[in-house]
């Protein structure tokens, strides 16, 4: 592992622990927990969330944490899916294996085995799979869009040996503060941060044909989902935003761009996973109520 990885998961750990003491499950929510879906039985494991008052199937939230692709897991993001469950969403919180102990493209994989589990369990769990939604941050924005790109690409699709479930595309996505191209021309963490997060990450450390793989807007067609593209005043991964918008844009995706926060009053990255804030519930509402418009396009 490198230093700047060893470094993060320390710093990112005492942190989170920070922002999410003293919350609990809320009384309205029904959790099932560490339900297995794949073959590694320690990371391979979601939450499904439910409001307790709502029976039958139900529009689901799917959410890819973040964590610079070295760190993090579903207990971290489990406040903040409950939340979401909250707005009247079931929601599949999942645990992905990690770099360097795991290199690209796993968590690829292990998304994957995620959606087909849903399938598999969607009567037991109420899951409307016709109505599926996703939710990325930061690195998880970054694996979200490399995910929508292999639902919707073919020729993309064919660079991994995993199929994804017949006919699935997400019906829309929230990017979050997100990586988009790492290695692309906009650095996020610094020149030298980024190459060694990218070497513990990528098998080849970064090879042409990985370079080819790894930029979300490179691979963004006219049928990539319907994207909430987010960002704030404050958030150093700020600069990806307009590169997938660009690539949005010229492909005719339907997007909405939103930049929360201002000069005056900056914010931070992923602030909207600080579900005790006023601005993060801002965001998840807007972004559920997205998700609800792009149900009735």
């Amino acid at each position: 592992m490198s230093q700047a990885s060893d470094t993060m998961r320390r710093e990112w750990k005492i942190n989170d622990a920070k922002r999410d003491a003293g919350l609990t499950t809320p009384e309205d929510i029904c959790r099932y927990d560490d339900l297995v879906y794949g073959p590694d039985p320690v990371w391979n494991k979601l939450d499904v969330y439910r409001p307790k008052n709502l029976e039958g199937k139900l529009p689901v939230i799917v959410n890819v944490h973040g964590g610079g692709w070295i760190y993090g897991d579903k207990e971290l993001y489990q406040f903040y899916g409950m939340t979401l469950a909250q707005r009247k969403f079931a929601v599949v919180n999942f645990t992905y294996r990690l770099a360097p102990e795991v290199k690209f493209p796993a968590p690829l994989e292990d998304t994957n085995n995620v959606i087909c589990w849903m399938y598999e369990h969607q009567d037991e769990y109420g899951l409307d799979m016709d109505h599926v939604f996703m939710a990325g941050d930061s690195a998880g924005g970054h694996l979200c869009g490399l995910y929508s790109a292999i639902c919707t690409n073919p020729a993309y699709a064919a660079n991994y040996d995993f199929e994804v479930p017949d006919g699935f595309v997400p019906e829309a996505v929230a990017l979050n503060c997100g990586v988009y191209a790492p290695l692309g021309t906009t650095e996020v963490l610094g020149s030298e941060q980024d190459n060694e997060l990218m070497s513990d990450f990528l098998p080849e450390k970064g090879s042409e044909k990985e370079r080819k793989l790894i930029n979300v807007p490179d691979h963004v067609t006219p049928a990539f989902p319907p994207v909430y593209l987010m960002t704030c005043v404050g958030d150093y991964c700020r600069p990806q935003a307009p590169l997938l918008e660009k690539a949005l844009k010229e492909n005719g995706v339907y997007y909405e761009f939103v930049t929360y926060g201002s000069e005056e009053e900056p914010l931070y990255h992923v602030f909207h996973v600080t579900i005790q804030k006023p601005q993060g519930q801002k965001c998840n509402d807007d972004e559920c109520d997205f998700f609800r418009r792009m149900m009735n396009r």
